[in-house]
C-alpha cells in the first residue's frame, strides 16, 4: 500500500448533510470503464490457445482478485500459463489500451476533484495490480488519492473485506464513517462486509439490491454533500 500525499483535515465549510470521513474508490468499472478492456484481453488470450471464451465467463470475473481470475481461466480454457504469468499477460494488454485512452466513468473525476477540494481523504482500493494502477494514478492530478491499495498488496482480495479495512486503517479513519463506491457484486460484497457505507454504480453486471445498499445509474451530478444522505450505516456482514 502506498500513500500519495498526507491527507488534509476536512474543511470547516461543510455542506448541508455533512461529509464522510473518507471515500474509498474501486477502480475498474467505477472510476474507469475498463471492464471492456479486461474482457477483450481475456478473449484474446483464450483464443490464442485455441479456446473459446464467452461473455458469461467474462462477467463471472468482474471485480475478482486477479489470481482468482487466473485460476478460473485455467479451469475453463486451454490456457496453461502459471497464474502470475497469466495475470501479467492480461494486465499488460489492458495497460497498452490505457496508454491509448483512459475511459473515465461519468461524474467520477468531478466528484473526486470536489472531494479533494473539500479536504475529504480518498483511497483507491482495487484488485488490479500495481503496474496498472501506477499508470492510472499518473494520469490524475497529484494528490488525488491519499492511499492507493492494489490487489497484489493484500493477502485476501475482494470479496473479502480486507482491502477496505486496510485502506481505512491507512487513512486513520473508522471504516463505518467512510463511503465506498463500487460497480460489481464482488466489490460491493467486500465494501459492505467491511462496514463501509456502500454505493454501487453498476456497469457490466447488475448488482442485486440489498438492505443498506445504494444503487445509482452513474455518478454524474453526484456531489460530495450527497454521499452521506444517499447512504446509511451498514454494520459488518462477516
Amino acid at each position: 500500500m502506498a500513500s500519495n500525499s498526507a491527507h488534509k483535515s476536512v474543511t470547516s465549510d461543510v455542506p448541508s448533510g455533512g461529509l464522510p470521513a473518507a471515500v474509498l474508490w474501486d477502480m475498474d468499472g467505477t472510476l474507469l470503464d475498463t471492464e471492456p478492456y479486461w474482457i477483450e484481453q481475456e478473449h484474446r488470450l483464450v483464443e490464442s490457445y485455441g479456446g473459446v471464451w464467452s461473455d458469461e465467463h467474462a462477467h463471472n470475473l468482474v471485480g475478482n482478485d486477479l489470481l482468482v481470475t487466473a485460476a478460473y481461466i485455467r479451469e475453463h480454457s486451454p490456457v496453461d500459463l502459471e497464474p502470475e504469468a497469466l495475470v501479467d499477460a492480461l494486465q499488460s494488454g489492458v495497460i497498452d489500451r490505457l496508454r491509448e485512452e483512459v475511459p473515465w466513468r461519468p461524474g467520477a473525476l468531478e466528484l473526486l476533484a470536489e472531494l479533494r477540494s473539500l479536504g475529504v481523504p480518498c483511497a483507491l482500493v482495487t484488485m488490479s495490480w500495481r503496474a496498472m494502477v501506477d499508470v492510472v494514478v499518473a494520469g490524475l492530478p497529484e494528490g488525488s488519492f491519499d492511499v492507493v491499495l492494489s490487489g497484489d498488496e493484500v493477502e485476501r482480495g475482494k470479496p473479502h473485506p480486507e482491502p477496505y479495512l486496510v485502506a481505512a486503517r491507512e487513512l486513520g479513519v473508522d471504516v463505518g464513517d467512510c463511503v465506498a463506491i463500487e460497480d460489481s457484486v464482488t466489490g460491493v460484497a467486500s465494501a459492505f462486509a467491511s462496514g463501509a457505507r456502500t454505493i454501487a454504480v453498476p456497469l457490466v453486471v447488475q448488482v442485486p439490491p440489498r438492505d443498506g445498499l445504494t444503487v445509482l445509474p452513474s455518478l454524474a451530478g453526484v456531489r460530495a454533500a450527497d454521499l452521506l444522505p444517499l447512504t446509511r450505516a451498514a454494520g459488518p456482514q462477516g
